[in-house]
């Protein structure tokens, strides 16, 4: 072992260059080859990578966020956790729809064409649908959270340990670029609406005490009654 090991801060800050610029670099790569599924695809890949690297430094997700539920008391207590949750997601959008009414933002009240682009074709197609409800547990209520709140928020924590209100500014900056990454389909409206839920969700794994599992049950359900609307053709 080194004498001179580096210090926390700028480990965590090379974990994040590394890790976030790998999950970059890759989603660009899948891009011309995969287009709908090169997010899931390279987030999974950046998971797994990720996940063999903390086993050699002897880390767990348990540490970010994926905390063990032990004994009926801790699991039934997901439900008011997950409900208040949701109030917070709910609370997150309604302030973002107003703010960009009163503000004259007319994109917000238009779908974007790359989520028409991306998922037009879910109407009446069991398999699609499927498929992308599988999608939207692993890799988006999962994946995501894992990766946007329990990796990046707990390393730009430990980035500015010496910073005051270092917890909310790694949630503030992992709630920007979470909505910066959902911008090349779903474009300004993407990026401030996911910023914004990205925000609520930050505050609420920290709310819980860096307990990840209510943020990924209100990231879950809301994208399965998403795909379930589009796949019955609901009037939303």
């Amino acid at each position: 072992m080194s004498k001179f090991p580096l210090p926390a801060p700028i480990i965590a800050a090379l974990e994040l260059v590394f890790f976030v610029g790998f999950a970059l670099i890759s989603k660009k790569l899948v891009d011309p080859i995969a287009w709908r599924y090169a997010g899931p695809i390279t987030l999974i890949t950046t998971l797994l990578l990720l996940t063999a690297y903390m086993r050699l430094r002897g880390e767990r997700w348990a540490g970010m966020g994926l905390v063990p539920l032990p004994g009926l008391r801790a699991k039934l207590m997901l439900i008011p956790q997950t409900l208040l949750t949701f109030v917070a997601f709910a609370a997150a959008i309604a302030t973002v729809m107003f703010a960009g009414e009163a503000l004259g933002w007319t994109f917000m009240n238009e779908i974007p064409e790359g989520v028409e682009d991306r998922w037009s074709d879910i109407q009446g197609n069991l398999k699609l649908y499927l498929l992308w409800m599988g999608i939207a547990w692993v890799s988006a209520a999962l994946g995501e959270e894992m990766f946007f709140r329990g990796f990046i928020i707990t390393r730009l924590e430990s980035v500015f340990t010496r910073v005051p209100f270092a917890s909310i500014i790694a949630v503030v900056l992992a709630a920007a670029f979470f909505g910066y990454v959902h911008m090349y389909y779903q474009g300004m409206r993407g990026l401030i609406t996911t910023g914004a839920v990205g925000l609520a969700f930050g505050l609420m794994f920290l709310f819980w005490k860096r307990n990840l599992w209510p943020v990924i049950l209100v990231h879950g359900i809301v994208d399965s009654i998403g795909f379930t609307a589009r796949f019955m053709d609901w009037d939303t």
